[in-house]
């Protein structure tokens, strides 16, 4: 039988716990069919690039699937009527892959990234670096106390060009 990756998109609003339903929904489909899902995986809710019928976000989830087409087929009627499925896609490949996907490692080392202190822009409470809280000027020097800036509006009135200074 054929090897697919599916990813389908559900709303924002639904809860984790819908989401696992739609995904067991719709593993039954398809072990009805006479097919078998060999991972589900859960990615959690993400941002979108655009909005998708009004969301912002949605829940992601990838199922690795060994079917006929038929059952690949009727999963996706189902998810086109559902009104929590925003999108999804199906593809064809040729061997389906051991472990977790690309999308868990990611969030497997960003978590141990976290716990290690270390991040992309140094220390996340707030420690220098580039983009850091340090409160220092762009050469790491504290600023101090400067006396309140004068209006630039304020400053213009006392400027006159210089063929009236000329005239005068």
């Amino acid at each position: 039988m054929p090897l697919y990756e599916h990813v389908y998109l559900a709303r924002q609003d639904v809860s984790a716990q819908q989401v696992e339903d739609l995904t067991k929904q719709f593993t039954t489909v398809i072990e009805g069919l006479g097919g078998k899902v060999t991972k589900a995986e859960y990615w959690g809710v993400k941002s979108l690039n655009f909005r998708i019928r009004k969301n912002r976000k949605a829940h992601f989830t990838l199922l690795n699937v060994d079917a006929p087409p038929a059952a690949l087929t009727e999963v996706e009627r189902q998810q086109r009527i559902n009104e929590d499925v925003l999108r999804y896609l199906t593809v064809r490949v040729d061997e389906l892959e051991e472990g977790p996907s690309a999308m868990m490692r990611k969030v497997e080392r960003d978590r141990e990234r976290d716990e290690r202190g270390g991040g992309r822009f140094g220390d996340r409470e707030g420690g220098g670096g580039r983009f850091g809280g340090g409160g220092g000027d762009r050469f790491g020097r504290d600023r101090g106390d400067r006396p309140p800036r004068r209006d630039r509006d304020d400053d213009r009135g006392d400027r006159r060009p210089a063929e009236a200074a000329t005239e005068e």
